[in-house]
């Protein structure tokens, strides 16, 4: 199951573990004071925790970091790192009969 979306909640402790983990999806602010999903990892390229926005991955990150992102989520000490997944035939057949209904 791939990821589509990921978000920090707020908590974090910018420790780094997912930095670590997934260093292309996930950085440390400027300031220390949290980590963010990086803007090119994202459809809408903005650098933020993604916690309102919920902006989708892009594409071919939600595929080729889906393994990362989930031990990021996992080693997060403050379990504050969420995201959303889907199967991609679920994903297609949900397209596909969304596309019929219309």
């Amino acid at each position: 199951m791939n990821i589509t979306h990921v978000w920090i909640e707020e908590g974090c402790i910018p420790c780094g573990a997912c930095t670590h983990s997934s260093p292309t999806v996930f950085a440390i602010t400027d300031t220390w004071d949290t980590a963010i999903v990086r803007g090119l990892a994202r459809a809408d390229g903005i650098d933020s925790r993604n916690e309102a926005e919920r902006s989708p991955l892009r594409i071919g990150f939600a595929a080729a970091e889906t393994d990362a992102i989930r031990e990021a989520a996992e080693g997060c000490p403050v379990e504050v790192i969420r995201f959303t997944s889907i199967a991609a035939d679920v994903g297609a057949d949900t397209a596909r009969n969304a596309t019929r209904s219309a």
